[in-house]
């Protein structure tokens, strides 16, 4: 892949790739969701976090609302490899159904913000903030 990209970057020119950026680069932050009958449990990869207040995390309903920012404080040198995935993000994710807000705890280990949601029986339900608990 690398000297596939190397190739149109000769033939295009070295900016060829950054009208792409959005479509190459994984959204932020990264998740892994997984379902049970009446219960969800999301992994949101957020590295370097410091201060869980930092993150802000509601539910509404059937969707799950993450903003924040990876940070990656490096600003001296030139950059010469850029994997990392870091930055302000919004992000918010459609989960399979609506989820109980009195039943939802967050948690964050080790670079990964744990959320473990419940099933709502009740379709109409407001929005509620979640308070993250820092696990050392």
């Amino acid at each position: 892949m690398q000297q596939w990209k190397k190739n149109f970057d000769h033939f295009f020119g070295d900016q060829f790739w950054h009208s792409f950026e959005h479509i190459l680069k994984p959204p932020i932050p990264q998740t892994n969701i997984y379902q049970l009958d009446k219960e969800i449990t999301c992994y949101v990869n957020i590295p370097g976090l410091e201060d869980v207040n930092a993150i802000k995390l509601y539910v509404k309903g059937s969707r799950l609302f993450i903003i924040g920012e990876i940070p990656l404080n490096q600003t001296d040198g030139q950059l010469i490899q850029d994997e990392i995935v870091h930055g302000a993000f919004e992000r918010s994710i459609d989960l399979p159904y609506s989820v109980r807000p009195d039943q939802i705890q967050a948690s964050y280990r080790a670079g990964l913000l744990i959320i473990r949601l419940h099933r709502q029986l009740d379709e109409d339900t407001p929005s509620t903030t979640i308070p993250i608990e820092k696990i050392d």
